[in-house]
């Protein structure tokens, strides 16, 4: 038997962590979701997510610093970015580093699972 798919969400909004977590396990998935990126980088199980949900403005370290941390550590794993404040900059600083996709908030649940669907199954952005 198959084992279901862990999908980390990490964002210093409770209310996001709590919807997005909710839109994971209504699709089947497993959701861990994780206040900051320090908070992943520390409590995150040895096993890496099959996918991570993550906000790019947070305390402490950036969802994009975030991002370079698990490069240079090897770990790599598809990231789906949201943000409020879109930039282009960090969008294409975070595609050129690997993200699968970069979605401003508020985004759909249907364009959250497409890129979700996407990146699980291996799809280029």
């Amino acid at each position: 038997m198959a084992k279901t798919p862990v999908i980390a969400i990490v964002d210093d909004d409770e209310g996001v962590r709590t919807s997005l977590a909710s839109l994971v396990r209504s699709i089947g998935y497993e959701a861990q979701a994780y206040a900051s990126g320090m908070d992943f980088l520390q409590q995150a199980p040895g096993d890496d997510p099959a996918c991570m949900i993550a906000d790019v403005q947070m305390p402490l370290i950036s969802g994009d610093e975030l991002q370079a941390r698990l490069v240079a550590a090897g770990r790599h794993f598809p990231i789906i970015f949201m943000t409020a404040f879109p930039s282009e900059n960090v969008r294409q600083r975070v595609m050129a580093a690997g993200a699968h996709c970069y979605l401003g908030k508020p985004s759909s649940g249907d364009e959250i699972i497409r890129c979700l669907e996407e990146a699980l199954a291996g799809d280029a952005p």
